[in-house]
């Protein structure tokens, strides 16, 4: 699914609210547009304002989403500091206030193999699920189910190389579960070789957000990702 599918052609992800919980943003980089808001969640649960991208991370990964949903609003929550690394309990924390906050989109380009976290994580995704916000995230890497990528009403992202950077592959069962494929490849830089970059499954679940945000635009009806399921299997 590209943008010349019937679901998404001419949308830009007009009125979607999408949170990227990351590293921050650099809000002066020439691919950043839309950044509404933001805040910053310290390791002891403390919010601020200062949500400047020290890693370079959470940049990129929004420039992917709004590279497919150029008209999306950003609401940026920066749970990393000088490391990709942070706590489930901030992670918790970062998805209510983007929930509170009208979020329709959060994107998660992180994950954890820890299975202590998965009930904390999981009434945070139904918290999330109850007020219509949809969940993007790595379902696995390198063979490994990811949390909270891989718990139920999440949109599951996996890699798939092969996959052009423009379009994404659904792959949903029966019961209307499962997820996408995408390419791990973010936004090119200009004279940058694309394998001297970031990459990895972060940008496949960021390629996913984008073109999500563009078929959510002006369809308050989807609020899970059953409705999601239904459309796009509508549109076959």
């Amino acid at each position: 699914m590209g943008p010349d599918h019937p679901l998404i052609r001419g949308r830009s992800g007009r009125g979607v609210t999408v949170a990227v919980i990351d590293s921050g943003v650099h809000v002066e980089h020439p691919h950043i547009a839309g950044v509404v808001r933001g805040v910053a969640i310290e390791s002891d649960g403390e919010i601020h304002t200062d949500y400047r991208d020290r890693l370079g991370h959470g940049t990129a990964v929004t420039a992917a989403i709004l590279d497919k949903a150029p008209d999306v609003q950003i609401q940026m929550v920066k749970v990393f500091g000088r490391k990709l690394s942070t706590s489930t309990g901030v992670l918790v924390k970062a998805i209510d206030w983007a929930v509170e906050r009208g979020a329709r989109l959060i994107n998660l380009s992180l994950g954890t193999v820890n299975s202590q976290s998965d009930l904390i994580l999981w009434a945070s995704v139904e918290r999330a699920a109850e007020q219509g916000a949809l969940i993007v995230s790595p379902l696995e890497y390198e063979g490994q189910d990811w949390l909270p990528g891989s718990l139920e009403g999440v949109a599951g992202v996996s890699l798939d190389w092969e996959c052009p950077r423009d379009q994404i592959r659904v792959a949903f069962n029966s019961d209307g579960e499962g997820g996408f494929l995408a390419s791990g490849y973010p936004r090119p830089i200009p004279g940058g070789a694309p394998d001297s970059n970031l990459k990895g499954v972060s940008f496949a679940a960021a390629n996913v957000t984008g073109i999500l945000a563009c078929l959510l635009e002006d369809r308050p009806e989807i609020r899970s990702l059953q409705d999601l399921s239904r459309i796009l299997e509508a549109s076959e």
